[in-house]
């Protein structure tokens, strides 16, 4: 540091001294641990040695060796922190909390709330994806098919023959099951064969709607079963899966609410082999 001449040292601290805030001035200093100082401020305190510094002097007026160590609190001590640990120092718990009283980790957490705001909306109300658990509807899914189902056009138009849907299983399905089961909660995902006012018939393995044979080359096999005829209630429609003898479905348990379709399927993202829309429209 270059030498202060003495006269300037002098005015300084006379300044400092006759402000009505003299000690916050000359003695204050953030983050600063100084050595205590002995001596009194006053009229006692002089400035000696070769370099002009500041000393403090004792009540009798005598120099007791005391050096200021902050003279007008001028120095920069900000650096001077022997105590403050590194973040490696830190155990685990300790820099979490340094990470999140950091500007980056603010700056981090407030952009993956964001962005998980932004996905949990987009599946509460656009699409979510749904995962195949067993053979209903094959062989349109496969089972561990990963599928993306879509909410929002439920709302703008009215559901069609032949859409893939998934829903909420209806009372009739939960009595079938059981209460107790956890498979009376799980959503289910079959094929709309039937809309309001439809007659339905199943006989010779074929299915029938309205009187005419239905052309259906995404089942899996004709239906070992007679079922009908009968007629669509308003505000419901009938689902059937493509693996007509071996699903638990409409043929079972009657009709689906419309209110109960959680949403459309639309396309298959996973297996890289399945990705498509084969046989769901």
């Amino acid at each position: 540091m270059v030498p202060v001449p003495p006269m300037k040292w002098a005015a300084f601290a006379f300044v400092a001294l006759s402000s009505p805030s003299s000690e916050v001035m000359a003695f204050s200093a953030p983050r600063h641990r100084s050595t205590p100082l002995r001596g009194a401020i006053g009229r006692g305190n002089s400035i000696g040695g070769p370099t002009g510094r500041l000393w403090m002097s004792n009540r009798d007026g005598g120099n007791d060796g005391t050096e200021d160590p902050n003279p007008g609190g001028v120095s920069d001590w900000s650096d001077d922190d022997d105590d403050k640990r590194s973040f490696d120092d830190l155990n685990f718990i300790e820099q979490i909390q340094e990470w999140f009283t950091s500007p980056e980790g603010k700056e981090d957490v407030k952009t993956y709330t964001v962005s998980l705001g932004f996905a949990l909306i987009i599946r509460l109300l656009i699409i979510e994806p749904r995962y195949i658990p067993s053979l209903s509807m094959y062989p349109t899914f496969d089972v561990g098919d990963q599928l993306a189902v879509e909410k929002v056009t439920k709302r703008l138009r009215p559901f069609n023959r032949r859409e893939v849907v998934v829903f909420n299983p209806p009372e009739k399905f939960r009595e079938i099951v059981g209460d107790s089961s956890g498979k009376s909660k799980e959503a289910l995902i079959k094929r709309i064969i039937a809309i309001e006012g439809d007659k339905v018939e199943v006989m010779g393995g074929k299915l029938f709607v309205n009187g005419v044979q239905q052309d259906e080359p995404f089942t899996n096999e004709d239906a070992a079963y007679e079922f009908g005829p009968v007629v669509v209630p308003p505000g419901e429609v009938l689902c059937l899966g493509d693996n007509r003898n071996h699903s638990l479905d409409g043929h079972i348990w009657g009709f689906l609410p419309a209110e109960n379709v959680i949403g459309r399927a639309v396309f298959v993202y996973w297996p890289p082999w399945r990705v498509g829309t084969t046989g769901m429209y």
